[in-house]
């Protein structure tokens, strides 16, 4: 089911402020915006987690050794109702340096407001 305007203005603004609270490490207000069995990437380690204990695990092992910052440059539906985001991605190690600089596709599917998974496409 595609949404309406409306709807895609708020699920547009509502994917930016988690990628806002994701550079700005707060966990919490991300998992706020998941389902409690969010089925999750883990493109650091590879795999995936599933459910806000796991992702809060992985993003707290990720965060101590690597400093990701992901911008989305673009937000589009796709005909099967997921979310696709354009992301451009910098990782730099501990100290600032910089590791990785990549545009990736980040795909969503929600269960109403909330994101029940994520896939990483281009990787």
């Amino acid at each position: 089911m595609l949404l309406l305007m409306d709807e895609m203005r708020e699920r547009t603004n509502g994917l930016r402020a988690l990628y806002r609270a994701f550079n700005e490490r707060e966990i919490d207000a991300v998992l706020a915006a998941f389902a409690a069995d969010v089925d999750w990437p883990n493109g650091w380690e590879g795999g995936r987690v599933v459910g806000h204990e796991a992702v809060r695990d992985y993003w707290t092992r990720q965060w101590a050794a690597i400093d990701p910052s992901v911008e989305p440059e673009e937000i589009v539906e796709r005909p099967d109702g997921t979310i696709a985001v354009s992301v451009h991605q910098v990782i730099r190690d501990p100290d600032g340096r910089q590791l990785a600089d990549s545009r990736v596709c980040h795909v969503y599917t929600f269960d109403g407001d909330l994101v029940t998974r994520m896939e990483i496409e281009g990787e």
